[in-house]
């Protein structure tokens, strides 16, 4: 059980640190070529979303194998973990997004 939960964190962290480091990396090639920072920021975080999700997944398929096989197998709960860990990878790249969102408004408080 503390392998699922460590698993979890995992997924969940992954997800978020590849919004975070894609969102930052981003803003300094557009601070670069002179471009808004906070606007490409909040680009690159929404088009990066999904591919978030896959890489915290470990790959689409593996998962989507796994939910197969369960299925077909009658393994539940080999299904219901997958579904945990998707919902997982889906939370840390929303929480991402949603960081770089509240970056912006703090942004918008400090700088007048």
């Amino acid at each position: 059980m503390a392998v699922f939960f460590s698993n979890m964190l995992y997924t969940f962290l992954i997800a978020f640190g590849v919004m975070i480091g894609a969102s930052f990396f981003a803003a300094l090639g557009a601070l670069i070529s002179d471009h808004p920072p906070f606007k490409t920021m909040l680009d690159v975080a929404a088009s990066v979303k999904i591919w978030a999700v896959a890489l915290a997944l470990g790959g689409t398929f593996s998962s989507f194998e796994v939910i197969e096989k369960g299925i077909l197998t009658g393994e539940l709960k080999a299904v219901i973990k997958q579904l945990v860990y998707i919902v997982t990878a889906l939370a840390g790249a929303n929480v991402g997004y949603f960081f770089i969102k509240l970056m912006k408004e703090c942004y918008k408080l400090w700088i007048p």
